[in-house]
């Protein structure tokens, strides 16, 4: 600080005065120039090269100028040197805590109070720069200051007259210099050192006299703009934990759900034994399988796919004959067995009538009879089996219950006139049977078969999504085995099966209640067969049949059901009406052949 002393702008001790000026005492000296070689003048000077040589004793003005330049007036009997003069004299005062310099060491430097701004003193433009090449340098140590006369040290100074200022090009900020002080034997005002440039590391710069106390020396550069930084640098960390926390939950979601990042290894039942009981539908059906096959039907431009079972170890097997119907008689029947091998068939037999076939494989060995059981012991919620190919998928086993029996059904009539219809008293069961079933055992609990499935009831139309047979719904009808046994017996025997009759011709559209006799039969013939089991037991054209054995019957086909569940030769009594009187009648089932 420059406790004491003006504080007005001082005389930069580098700086260098305009041209043309003078003093009252002689010719005006050049001054050394400045340091920086940006400030330098644009045209050179003939005193640039030589330095002014100051007698000892001399003074410069202390009094400031604008132009912060100083102008020393030489004696007019100085002699001149023949040699440069050091830049100042030497610190004849030892001014502490410096000591005495030498003659071209630099001042210390002067801190000149100027505001400061709030985020600190800035670095000068010219510091910000890169470094600048250094100015002339003074003359070396080694060059000797001339002897100064006894006069001139004296003789009285020359009054030095105020000149107006020289603008000197602008430096920014430079910092203040010492002047050399004048011998210990003149007591007169020294000059104020001119101002220099400080280098770029000093302390002087960063120094604030004017700060509050307690402050530190320096203040830290750009505060508010650190400030600001920390708005990203807290959003980038929640930025990355929000991104480590969702990995983390992802990694901790895959273990939990995968049970670990390692091999995983689930846990198993250890192998036990492939044998079931064998009432349970595993049991039943790997005990049925092996004598289930699948039938392949080729011919007259139709082909069909339908199950059967064998009969007998001569290779005999029973199907349905809707399943056989369009090989007629010279189609192609293959079948296949449940392990895959396969072998041609020939029809032996069949019957309309009862939908049942029966074929017949040679060069097989290894068959393997399915056992037949008993239908009329069958009761209403016995467990059952169904096995078969449904849509062509072989060993296809469904199970289910017996839903009910002695269901009245008649299928087939696709060919207009009634050849091809058959009527059976089936059994009922919600196994469910789709098409391909057909011909297939129905099973009991013990493997054995008690029924030919053979008809669905589909829904609405029975007509698929694709042109084809629906599916099943749940009501599946069988042949009872017990009729089925005795056609098949009569198929392998004879070719031919024989069906029971009464000998008379029922009316197909009476709506009442009962099967009524028709007053004509076919082709004008008579509704009764003379001498047949009907006319011997004095059944009369219009009598209404409601009874057989004392089950109720509700239409002709429901008796032409009734009467073909049994065998020729049987007796059978039937309860009718006539003219509103109720009877009963008994007669002995004749035989007809199938056509």
């Amino acid at each position: 600080m420059d406790d004491g002393k003006p504080t007005e702008p001082k005389a930069k001790w580098w700086s260098r005065p305009s041209a043309g000026r003078a003093t009252d005492s002689g010719p005006e000296q050049a001054a050394v120039a400045d340091a920086q070689p940006s400030v330098t003048e644009p045209e050179a000077s003939p005193h640039a090269a030589a330095e002014a040589t100051v007698p000892v004793g001399a003074t410069q003005s202390a009094e400031p100028s604008t132009a912060d330049a100083v102008v020393v007036p030489p004696p007019a009997s100085a002699p001149t040197a023949s040699r440069p003069t050091p830049l100042h004299e030497p610190d004849a005062y030892s001014t502490p805590p410096y000591g005495g310099p030498g003659p071209w060491a630099p001042a210390p430097p002067v801190q000149r109070p100027v505001p400061t701004p709030a985020q600190g003193t800035p670095v000068p433009p010219q510091y910000a720069a890169p470094h600048a090449p250094h100015a002339p340098q003074a003359p070396h140590a080694s060059q000797a200051v001339p002897p100064v006369p006894q006069d001139a040290q004296t003789a009285p100074l020359p009054p030095v007259r105020p000149e107006p200022a020289v603008q000197q090009p602008s430096v920014p900020h430079q910092a203040h210099q010492s002047q050399p002080t004048a011998p210990h034997h003149l007591h007169q005002p020294q000059p104020q050192p001119p101002e220099r440039p400080q280098p770029l590391n000093s302390i002087w710069l960063q120094y604030d006299p004017w700060s509050a106390p307690g402050r530190p020396l320096t203040e830290p550069g750009e505060p508010a703009a650190r400030k600001r930084r920390r708005g990203p640098l807290l959003v980038g960390a929640l930025v990355i934990a929000l991104v480590a926390g969702g990995i983390g939950g992802a990694a901790g979601a895959y273990v939990e759900r995968n049970g670990g990042i390692t091999q995983v290894e689930l846990p198993q039942a250890d192998r036990e034994s492939r044998d079931r009981a064998p009432d349970s539908v595993a049991g039943i059906a790997a005990s049925a399988l092996p004598s289930v096959v699948t039938l392949h039907v080729s011919g007259g431009g139709e082909q069909g796919t339908g199950t059967g079972f064998v009969l007998d170890r001569q290779g005999h097997i029973l199907t349905n004959n809707h399943v056989v119907d369009p090989a007629g008689t010279s189609g192609d029947i293959t079948i296949t067995f449940s392990g895959g091998e396969t072998a041609e068939a020939t029809l032996v037999g069949k019957d309309s009538g009862y939908d049942l076939a029966v074929v017949k494989v040679t060069g097989v060995s290894g068959l393997k009879p399915l056992p037949l059981g008993n239908s009329d012991n069958v009761r209403v919620g016995d467990p059952v089996v169904a096995i078969g190919a449904p849509f062509d998928l072989q060993n296809t086993v469904t199970s289910g219950i017996i839903s009910a029996k002695e269901r009245p059904i008649t299928a087939g009539g696709e060919k207009g006139d009634g050849s091809d219809v058959s009527y059976v008293d089936a059994l009922q069961t919600d196994a469910p049977i789709n098409p391909g079933n057909s011909g297939g055992p129905l099973v009991d609990s013990k493997a054995r078969v008690i029924g030919i499935n053979s008809a669905i009831r589909a829904a609405d139309t029975g007509v698929g999504a694709d042109g084809g047979q629906a599916g099943s719904i749940g009501l599946g009808f069988a042949i009872p085995i017990n009729q089925g046994k005795r056609v098949a017996e009569e198929l392998i025997n004879t070719g031919k099966a024989t069906h029971p009759v009464i000998g008379v011709s029922l009316d197909m559209k009476f709506t009442g209640d009962g099967a009524r006799v028709g007053e004509k039969g076919k082709d004008n013939t008579p509704s009764v067969t003379a001498g047949g089991p009907a006319d011997k037991a004095g059944i009369r054209p219009g009598d209404v049949i409601t009874k057989v054995d004392g089950q109720r019957v509700h239409s002709g086909e429901e008796l032409i059901v009734k009467i073909r569940a049994h065998r020729p030769g049987d007796r059978l009594e039937l309860t009718l009406t006539r003219g509103g009187d109720e009877r009963t009648v008994t007669l002995t089932l004749g035989s007809a052949d199938s056509s």
